[in-house]
C-alpha cells in the first residue's frame, strides 16, 4: 500500500476493538530504513532527544500496528 505522508495528518485513529485513540498530529520517519516509524497524537513541541523519545512512548503508535488507512486509521490491539 502506498500513501502520501501528508494524507495521514489529522486522520482519526481507532483500535481494532473500536476504541478512539486520537488524531495524527505528527509522522515520525526512520531515516535509516526510509519508512514511517510512529504516528504521534498531537503536535511535537519537544526539541531535546530525551523529550522526543518520551513522547514516542507516551503519545505514539508504532506504524507497524497500522492495519488499514482509509477515512480513519485502524490500529491493531488496544491503546
Amino acid at each position: 500500500m502506498t500513501i502520501n505522508i501528508s494524507e495521514l495528518y489529522g486522520k482519526k485513529m481507532i483500535s481494532g476493538t473500536g476504541h478512539w485513540i486520537g488524531e495524527v498530529g505528527e509522522v515520525v520517519i526512520d531515516l535509516e530504513n526510509g519508512s514511517v516509524s510512529h504516528l504521534l497524537l498531537g503536535k511535537l513541541d519537544a526539541v531535546r532527544t530525551k523529550e522526543v523519545i518520551r513522547e514516542l512512548f507516551k503519545n505514539g503508535v508504532e506504524y507497524n500496528r497500522v492495519k488499514k488507512v482509509s477515512e480513519t486509521i485502524l490500529v491493531s490491539g488496544n491503546q
